[in-house]
């Protein structure tokens, strides 16, 4: 494994991790012989199957594992149906550069390298086009084998800390692309706000973030990786980013005056791995059209999924009744009740520049809701027996001795 590597330096070097392979008590000479006699039965060459084939395997066992971990996958895996919404509202051309700061496994870049593929044909163009950064050595290195599987050839992943240690310049310059876009760790902690206090790329624009929360890091990092003109960008955050103030309000302020948020979109809860907070999708871009300007598109599609055991799911036809509203860029409505509105930025300063998406779009009237006053009796009768029962559990204790 470590002579492919080197024998492949600018694909797969250190693409196998830092696997223990020669500990016997995890990986047995027994079991290693079962996986090589058992893969040997199987042709795989390039001429018996497809890279996509392979890739899309290789894919499969990356939710799998998602699904089994549930709370370390959300370090690295983003459900597939947010990825392809994301991209759709994108819409990368293949002649386009697209880059994401916190690419885990490479899932958004392959998610737009498909929507290529299904949308504009040539991917090939895309060669040399792929960028991403990823803190883990061992997710990134799954991020470059995951592309390579999948038949492309020419990318570019490197391990890093992008927040502190960024990894593409032009120049002395931040490099600039065409697609942004991330699902990057929620309010993370230490994230390296003391470097930025006096950043060289000039990505505190709208203001330092607290050293509690790098969200709004991400978000500027981003921008600042925008291409002029034709720069886009989407990216997940916790809907608190929308109405947090303190340091985070002023920067979201300045973002809006500089006309710079096209869209968000609340999503239901409990979607992400390893987390049940509800998250939103917030659209940017550099150069608006002329009927987008000064407006932003508000978004709750919260009702938008499927129910789980242990998680919530985003289905295809949720994603795309979301894309319509997207490209429509105009209210609507679901189920009778409002879900969409385009809001123009004197209404979002009227609000004291919050995003808190309740406050333009009203959530609907839950139709099981009893009438107030039988609401309140209901409580009342529950009080009533919670007491009733404490005084039945102090008399036990009391009787049993256990108090003293």
């Amino acid at each position: 494994m470590r002579e492919i590597e080197k024998a492949n330096p600018d694909t797969l070097y250190g693409v196998f991790g830092d696997a223990q392979w020669t500990n016997k008590d995890r990986l047995s000479d027994a079991l290693l012989k079962d996986l090589v006699e058992h893969f040997s039965r199987l042709p795989l060459g390039n001429k018996n199957v497809t890279s996509d084939l392979l890739g899309d395997a290789y894919e499969y066992l990356i939710k799998k594992f998602a699904d089994a971990t549930n709370k370390k996958a959300g370090e690295f895996y983003t459900p597939r149906s947010v990825v392809r919404l994301m991209i759709r509202m994108l819409d990368p051309k293949e002649v386009e550069t697209l880059y994401d700061p916190a690419c885990g496994t490479g899932g958004m870049l392959l998610a737009a390298v498909q929507h290529v593929k299904e949308r504009h044909g040539d991917v090939k163009r895309l060669w040399g086009k792929l960028f991403g950064q990823e803190k883990n050595l061992t997710t990134s290195s799954i991020a470059r084998m995951n592309l390579f599987l999948h038949g492309i050839e020419d990318f570019q992943i490197v391990r890093g800390d992008t927040l502190r240690n960024p990894a593409f310049f032009d120049g002395d310059r931040l490099a600039s692309f065409d697609c942004v876009i991330a699902n990057p760790p929620f309010s993370l902690e230490k994230w390296g706000e003391e470097l930025w206090v006096n950043d060289p790329f000039g990505r505190n624009f709208a203001g330092l973030p607290p050293s509690s929360s790098g969200d709004f890091a991400w978000v500027q990092h981003m921008v600042k990786s925008m291409a002029e003109g034709t720069g886009r960008m989407a990216v997940v955050l916790p809907q608190g980013a929308l109405f947090r103030k303190g340091a985070e309000g002023g920067i979201r302020r300045k973002l809006l005056e500089m006309d710079l948020v096209e869209a968000v979109i609340g999503l239901a809860p409990n979607l992400f791995y390893g987390t049940g907070l509800a998250a939103c999708i917030l659209v940017l871009r550099k150069k608006k059209s002329a009927q987008r300007r000064k407006k932003v598109m508000i978004a709750d599609a919260s009702r938008l999924f499927r129910r789980g055991r242990a998680q919530n799911y985003l289905e295809p036809e949720h994603a795309l009744e979301i894309q319509r509203w997207f490209e429509k860029f105009e209210d609507a409505q679901l189920a009778n009740s409002d879900a969409v509105r385009i809001v123009s930025l004197d209404e979002i300063k009227a609000e004291d520049w919050t995003l808190n998406i309740s406050r333009y779009v009203l959530p609907p009237l839950q139709e099981d809701i009893p009438p107030l006053p039988e609401a309140i009796a209901a409580f009342k009768d529950a009080l009533t027996r919670c007491r009733e029962a404490e005084d039945r559990l102090a008399k036990v204790m009391t009787e049993g001795g256990w108090l003293q």
